[in-house]
């Protein structure tokens, strides 16, 4: 489903503020694959995932998408391939719009073009029954000003959008970070859900360990721009979040990093 090959990435090439993100990483993603992605601050995580979505043009390398080149595209390009959810709630919506016409744009996304449709009552009970399962009581606030919910409320929308017409790739970009517990538990509840149901190929980028060990089917470790570890399914099920931070640490050994490092990577996942 998604081939990266080599892909690298430099900020501020040649300057003192010179930054490796991206340093020949290699990857494929399978379909139907969940792959979630740890790494410290500057590690290259969001870098991968602007870099698939097209945020980004990558200075060299190759990515494909269901076996397609998408490298040189730009995002508007990709819509039809991709969907994605960040980590600030009010970054996927338009704030100054209905929850009912946020979700008609997602619904007409990816389309040649975008025909005039009118909310009509079929559509308007498509749209309760889909804000029905994010549990939320919001399928009555059809005309509800998106800006004035509450940022777990419209993360859970913004990953309603990101479904509605079922993606091929589905990239979560810290998407609970911003929340408080009780939301980000339930914004985790309906990840699971909607990966499971639509079976989408999806590459979760987290902070948190025990979600990077609880979801998905494999978990990459990246570090200064390149994956040190892939680890599968049937190893990570049997590992504890302290495991991880002794592979961390057997790394550092190895002199991929440094005991500072550790120490961030201690306080970021405690």
């Amino acid at each position: 489903m998604i081939i990266i090959s080599r892909l690298c990435k430099i900020f501020n090439a040649g300057s003192a503020d010179e930054m490796i993100a991206l340093n020949e990483v290699n990857l494929t993603v399978g379909e139907h694959e969940f792959v979630t992605v740890i790494g410290t601050n500057g590690s290259g995580k969001s870098t991968l995932l602007n870099a698939i979505a097209g945020n980004i043009v990558p200075d060299a390398g190759r990515i494909t998408i269901n076996g397609s080149e998408v490298t040189a595209k730009a995002d508007f390009q990709r819509a039809k391939y991709i969907s994605r959810v960040f980590q600030n709630p009010f970054s996927g919506t338009a704030p100054g719009m209905t929850i009912a016409e946020n979700l008609l744009m997602a619904y007409n996304r990816g389309r040649h073009s975008y025909p005039v449709i009118n909310l009509n009552a079929k559509l308007r009970d498509y749209f309760r029954e889909q804000l029905a399962i994010l549990d939320m009581n919001l399928e009555n606030r059809l005309e509800t000003i998106m800006g004035s919910l509450s940022g777990g409320q419209r993360q859970a929308i913004t990953l309603l959008m990101a479904v509605l017409r079922p993606p091929m790739v589905l990239l979560l970009d810290e998407h609970t970070a911003a929340l408080d517990p009780k939301s980000a538990n339930q914004i985790i509840k309906l990840t699971r859900r909607f990966i499971k149901e639509y079976r989408l190929t999806t590459l979760m980028v987290t902070h948190s360990m025990q979600q990077a060990l609880e979801l998905g089917t494999r978990t990459i470790m990246m570090h200064h721009g390149k994956i040190i570890e892939d680890i599968p399914e049937k190893e990570k099920k049997f590992l504890t979040t302290e495991d991880l931070l002794c592979k961390f640490e057997d790394i550092r050994k190895t002199e991929k990093l440094t005991p500072e490092m550790i120490e961030i990577l201690k306080n970021q996942y405690a």
